[in-house]
Order: structure tokens, then sequence, then C-alpha cells
């Protein structure tokens, strides 16, 4: 049988195990050695003066079990915001029971109701799970976009114009 759980707005008071499910999803990707902010940090940026993403927390008995973390981008193409989906995660033991699409479709209906016009996100090439689940509800994979990045020295030097 299913458990019961919920689906709400993460708060302040949710941070900690916020962070501990960030670790979670870290260690399923094998990316702990690229954990770095601290629960202080993910505080402040989630539910601080200035907010830069908003996460929802799924609850089974009052424990933390998954979250979506999520934030605005902006369509030039569209003129419209878009949402993106940074992480979506649940634990193993809690997947297969409709959890991970709760949150999903949670933040789809976010997406709508904020006038979004697109609803993004990325995922690992070796994640099949994760490519599977998202193209049963009806995703479009785009293969020929790459997702680039530049952190630390690198940001610096591009900023500074080195």
């Amino acid at each position: 049988m299913a458990p019961h759980f919920i689906i709400r707005e993460a708060c302040q008071e949710d941070a900690t195990a916020l962070h501990q499910l960030i670790y979670e999803l870290a260690e399923y990707e094998r990316l702990t050695h690229l954990v770095s902010g601290s629960v202080e940090q993910l505080a402040e940026h989630l539910f601080g003066e200035r907010r830069f993403a908003e996460a929802l927390l799924a609850e089974v008995g009052g424990r933390a079990v998954g979250f979506a973390l999520y934030y605005h981008n902006f369509s030039t193409f569209l003129a419209r915001p878009g949402l993106y989906l940074e992480d979506l995660f649940v634990l193993p033991e809690y997947r297969r029971n409709g959890i991970g699409e709760a949150l999903f479709r949670r933040v789809a209906a976010l997406a709508i109701t904020r006038g979004c016009g697109r609803f993004e996100w990325a995922v690992l090439d070796w994640n099949t799970p994760a490519l599977s689940f998202y193209r049963k509800l009806g995703a479009t994979i785009l293969p020929e976009w790459q997702l680039c990045r530049v952190t630390g020295d690198t940001l610096r030097h591009i900023a500074k114009g080195d």
C-alpha cells in the first residue's frame, strides 16, 4: 500500500531537511564532491529578503522524503517568463508511490498559474529512470541543446575580462 503523503511549500524551518535531501540527491548522482553550500546559505537564498528560488517539500508522516526546487527564467523568443526545475528528488525507498509525479505536476501547475511559456529542466544522460519518467509524462528530450556552465575562478576571469 502506498504511503499517504503531502506536498507543501517549503518554509524557513525546512532548510535543514532540504539540505539533507540535496545531499541525498548528490549521493544518487555520484556528485557529493560538488556539495559545498550550507544550510544557512540555502535558507538565505530560498527564504531570505531576496529569494532566488522556491521549493516544494513532500512529506510522509511528517518526514521530508522528497523535494522540487525551481526558479523563474525568461524566454526572449516568447517574451514570457519560464519556470526551471533545478532539482526533483524522492528518497529511493519512497519512489514509485506517485510522490515524484505529484511534485512534478505541482511545479507544472505553478508554471501555468504564473503565465509561463516554458517549463524546463535538465537530466543527466545516464539517468535512464528519470528519462523514462519524464518521457512517460510527455516531455520532449532536447538532444541538440547542451548545458554550459562556468564557476569559480573561470567565472571571475570572464567577469573581469581576463
